[in-house]
């Protein structure tokens, strides 16, 4: 590898802060004490702070030289509602409330490359250093676009990175293209007639009702899906009933539909809402379906991830770098960034979880997982990543 030294020199410093924030983790928009660490790091390193897009972001600017061209990078900083099984010295002090995705390592990495870039200002240019809130199913970002993020802060293109465990640590992965899913729900409510167990022949039995449009769901992706296109239909709830003896009068059923395309989605959407109601009509019963959009696709665009992954491999070595990774169908409001700038989002490999302290939880080391935590070995690989990338997107005259 070829890390930036000063980084490595400071790399302590970065850690104590990562673990800081994972020990005080907070739920999308409540980043408050983080948006204070991050912007009190950044105003002590000289760099200036825009505070209040996207409620708690915040966003440190960079400027350097008389070149008008700007680039982007994203770190997010929200945690998820969960309980922490780890009991290491740094383990979350709040009940119920987990960095389990590692937003607190995103931070220290941006961190750790804004020192570095104030300190020395190898680049002609400005970077925006974008501190987003609510990325776990808040739409930080979109918030923050709304905002006027690039009104404020005009870039010519934007970066995200995401550490993922099972890529070995240290390796960095991209694709072109759609690289992370469309995150959607649906909610039904099938209406039928409820009355007496023993006599189902005076009811309309919603739950047989909602059981066959549950199993006519699955033949969407099955059969009426290009076998190409990628998706996934999830029924993960089924509420009905309340005693033995007891036909229900509804039936409510939800779940999940991802997409790395808008036009699948859209089918998708069609028929799920023709089945549902035209099956509970031939029970003689009502389905009120209704489907709610969240992230869309994740797509890279074709010649920053180009760029991004020759970055890479300066970094890392061409051998740790895959340029054609499988999409994921997790999602990521990072997508809201793609839709408006060029630019593209990268995986850092997390390892599979021997990086862990005494006292980590019995769990895997995976996302959204009790027992998971950040690998520190990446603070120093993901912020000489940023480095580089800046160096090289706005380099000296």
């Amino acid at each position: 590898m070829k890390l930036v030294d000063p980084i490595i020199a400071f790399q302590s410093e970065i850690q104590a802060i990562r673990r800081d924030l994972h020990a005080h983790p907070e739920l999308c928009y409540e980043e408050k004490r983080t948006a204070d660490v991050v912007a009190a790091k950044l105003t002590e390193w000289g760099i200036p702070v825009l505070r209040g897009l996207g409620v708690t972001g915040v966003v440190g600017i960079i400027r350097n030289g008389t070149s008008s061209r700007a680039i982007g990078l994203r770190a997010d900083m929200d945690a998820l509602p969960m309980q922490e099984v780890n009991t290491f010295a740094h383990a979350s002090r709040h009940p119920g409330k987990m960095h389990a995705c590692g937003h607190d390592g995103h931070t220290a990495m941006l961190l750790g490359a804004a020192r570095h870039l104030a300190s020395q200002r190898n680049f002609d240019g400005t970077v925006y250093l974008i501190f987003q809130p609510a990325e776990e199913g808040g739409g930080g970002a979109r918030r923050m676009i709304e905002d006027g993020l690039f009104e404020q802060c005009p870039m010519d293109a934007v970066y995200g990175m995401h550490n993922w465990p099972g890529i070995p640590s240290g390796h960095m992965s991209v694709t072109p293209g759609p690289q992370m899913a469309s995150s959607n729900e649906f909610y039904l409510t099938v209406k039928g007639k409820g009355g007496h167990a023993a006599q189902p022949h005076k009811c309309i039995d919603p739950v047989i009702i909602g059981m066959q449009i549950a199993q006519a769901w699955q033949t969407i992706v099955s059969r009426r899906t290009n076998p190409i296109d990628t998706a996934v239909l999830s029924l993960t709830q089924f509420h009905a009933g309340t005693a033995t003896n007891v036909i229900p009068d509804e039936a409510k059923l939800a779940g999940t539909v991802r997409t790395l395309s808008g036009k699948v989605l859209d089918a998708i959407e069609r028929q799920m809402e023709e089945v549902a109601v035209n099956t509970a009509a031939a029970f003689g019963a009502q389905a009120e379906f209704k489907f709610r959009r969240n992230y869309p696709p994740l797509v890279n665009h074709p010649e920053a991830t180009r760029f991004a992954v020759e970055v890479m491999k300066s970094v890392v070595g061409a051998d740790k770098v895959d340029d054609q990774t499988e999409p994921s169908m997790a999602a990521e409001d990072f997508a809201y960034f793609l839709q408006a700038k060029p630019g593209c989002y990268i995986f850092i490999g997390n390892g599979e979880g021997d990086h862990r302290d005494g006292g980590h939880g019995l769990g895997p080391c995976v996302l959204h997982n009790g027992s998971y935590d950040f690998n520190d070995n990446l603070l120093p690989v993901g912020a000489s990543f940023w480095v580089k990338l800046v160096e090289t997107s706005l380099p000296l005259a």
